[in-house]
């Protein structure tokens, strides 16, 4: 059974650097050309229930793209994706609001769930216990090191009941009792058939864990196959691809690049993956910033207003 179905995908992304263009992006009818950064182009994937997959690449390969274009977090350009199944996604600080405290954090993830009062009181206290981070719980989550705040993540991810686990190289940080206890819960879930897609630079987990793995380079799939088949290309990539200096490594990319670009089905993008195209303006999803800055208003049980709503959409950039 196929849980997760892309079909020549593609993901651009707007080369904007201020919150300020950020908020005008959403509100607003553009005229005037955005750059964008292809960071997927044309990848056609199909993963089936119960399979290990591990995500491997190189810096800028898109391996977290694709990782969110599964989960619902970014949505696709071109193509289609198709996902039979709840996703639970673990990054370091991944969907966590630095405003909120680790408890409220909880609640506006079951919230966007569909949880009921009821359903959320039932699972906190085996949520806060896995992530045994004591009182700061009930801390906002900017006081979190990057250790906390995984293991905040993967608590909350592993008590949704997800039929697809994606985990974003959020095994990197912690120590090595709570890196354990995540593995054993991970094969918890390998015993029980679900999908989990694996994204690490860890070549030693990725063995240790997957059946199968996918090379991702610049946002292309160059290799997909068996663990005992990928990771030993990869590897030897790897070692070459470090003894390289800076500008050799810059020039492989570009000439990457390049390749894709002049075998690409559209032909559109240029050679350094940076385009120009007219944006249509999001209303969707300026409202749909609306609706979640309002609602984790009221997870504090804070009325929203015109004042506190806009603070709130501020912060989530």
């Amino acid at each position: 059974m196929s849980m997760i179905k892309l079909d020549h995908v593609t993901k651009r992304f707007d080369m904007v650097t201020t919150t300020k263009e950020k908020f005008k992006l959403l509100f607003k009818n553009q005229s005037k050309s955005v750059k964008t950064f292809t960071a997927l182009r044309d990848v056609s994937l199909e993963i089936g229930s119960g399979e290990v997959v591990g995500l491997v690449g190189i810096n800028g390969s898109g391996k977290s793209t694709l990782s969110n274009l599964i989960s619902g977090i970014i949505y696709a350009n071109e193509g289609d994706v198709a996902i039979n199944g709840e996703v639970a996604i673990i990054a370091v600080s991944q969907g966590l609001k630095n405003v909120l405290t680790g408890r409220e954090n909880i609640r506006l993830k079951c919230l966007m769930l569909g949880m009921d009062d009821a359903e959320i009181e039932r699972r906190m206290p085996g949520i806060i216990d896995f992530a045994d981070i004591g009182d700061f719980i009930d801390q906002p989550i900017k006081k979190y090191s990057s250790g906390m705040k995984s293991r905040l993540g993967f608590a909350i991810a592993v008590n949704v009941d997800a039929d697809i686990l994606i985990v974003d190289e959020a095994l990197s940080v912690g120590d090595q009792t709570f890196y354990n206890r995540c593995i054993d819960k991970m094969n918890e879930f390998k015993e029980e058939g679900k999908t989990i897609i694996f994204v690490s630079h860890s070549l030693s987990q990725i063995k240790s864990f997957c059946e199968r793995v996918v090379w991702l380079e610049y946002g292309q799939v160059r290799l997909d196959g068996t663990t005992k088949d990928v990771l030993p290309e990869y590897k030897k990539f790897l070692a070459e691809y470090k003894k390289w200096s800076k500008e050799e490594q810059h020039q492989y990319r570009r000439d990457r690049l390049k390749e894709q670009a002049a075998n690409a089905r559209s032909g559109k993008e240029n050679a350094d993956s940076a385009d120009t195209v007219k944006h249509p303006g999001w209303i969707l999803s300026g409202l749909g910033l609306i609706v979640l800055a309002a609602g984790s208003l009221m997870v504090i049980d804070e009325t929203p207003s015109l004042t506190n709503l806009s603070d709130a959409i501020l912060k989530f950039f």
